[in-house]
């Protein structure tokens, strides 16, 4: 109470004269001559007319929720806008996968690429099929673009498969326009090599390599690469190939398993024949 009795002699004279301003605006309001009638009326429309010339200066507190409002509008557009964009994505592989599906002459399993072993020279993913969907080792792994690789293992749910960067990994491969045969393997960097090429046949940047009839684990004709580069070195029977895959190795999302299994007679046969 002291406090307050204190606050109050302090600020005294502001005191009064709210109470001077309230009493005049009291007897002005109980007034009804005709000169507070006209004091109210000059009152009124200055009072309006300030509101209009002013108008146009925006509410700084309603600005700043408008402000947050279209914010919050922004950040939910641009999610959305973002999975539009990949469910787009996503259609457009699954269609392409689709129409190679489609025109296939072998069965197919399609599967998600759920991991990925990207380092030094052993290169392989993870996919979410196995044993259940009669997944096995040795079959081919591809996407619509090309080879990918071969199942290495498998589980009753998963299965690991080895890329074409796998320096264990060998397909016979052709060119597809002079007919030249070779072993394909990967030595490191970002391109194949065609091996045991000799240098009197033809082979041009440019020309499309796949798989040859000449394996026992992959379908001949599936799409491999591209031949980049070609070189010979002097007292060399054979040329240096170098081929660019045509799979993107790298960003693998999903891949089709060809449910092929090897001739076992021709394979037995063919190990006898080399021992």
């Amino acid at each position: 109470m002291r406090r307050l009795l204190d606050t109050a002699l302090t600020y005294k004279e502001y005191l009064l004269l709210t109470v001077c301003v309230l009493l005049s605006i009291f007897l002005l309001a109980a007034q009804d001559s005709p000169q507070i009638r006209r004091i109210r009326s000059i009152t009124v429309v200055s009072i309006g007319f300030l509101q209009d010339a002013f108008g146009f200066v925006p509410n700084y507190f309603d600005l700043r929720e408008e402000n947050r409002v279209l914010r919050e509008q922004n950040v939910t557009l641009s999610e959305e806008l973002s999975r539009l964009r990949e469910a787009a994505m996503e259609n457009a592989r699954l269609r392409k996968m689709l129409e190679l599906k489609e025109v296939g002459r072998y069965e197919y399993v399609s599967a998600n690429v759920v991991g990925k072993n990207f380092q030094l020279l052993r290169n392989a993913i993870t996919i979410d099929v196995g044993d259940e969907e009669g997944v096995a080792a040795n079959m081919p792994v591809i996407t619509h673009a090309g080879l990918v690789g071969k199942i290495m293992v498998t589980s009753s749910r998963y299965a690991v498969a080895q890329t074409l960067f796998h320096t264990e990994m060998r397909t016979s491969a052709k060119v597809q326009r002079g007919r030249a045969d070779g072993i394909l393997v990967w030595e490191g960097g970002a391109s194949l090599k065609l091996k045991n090429v000799a240098k009197t046949l033809d082979v041009q940047v440019g020309d499309e390599v796949v798989t040859s009839e000449y394996s026992s684990i992959f379908p001949p004709g599936i799409p491999i690469g591209v031949v980049s580069k070609t070189h010979e070195i002097t007292g060399d029977l054979f040329q240096t190939i170098e081929v660019t895959p045509r799979a993107d190795l790298y960003r693998l999302e999903e891949v089709f398993v060809v449910t092929q299994v090897p001739d076992t007679s021709r394979v037995a046969v063919e190990q006898r024949a080399s021992q």
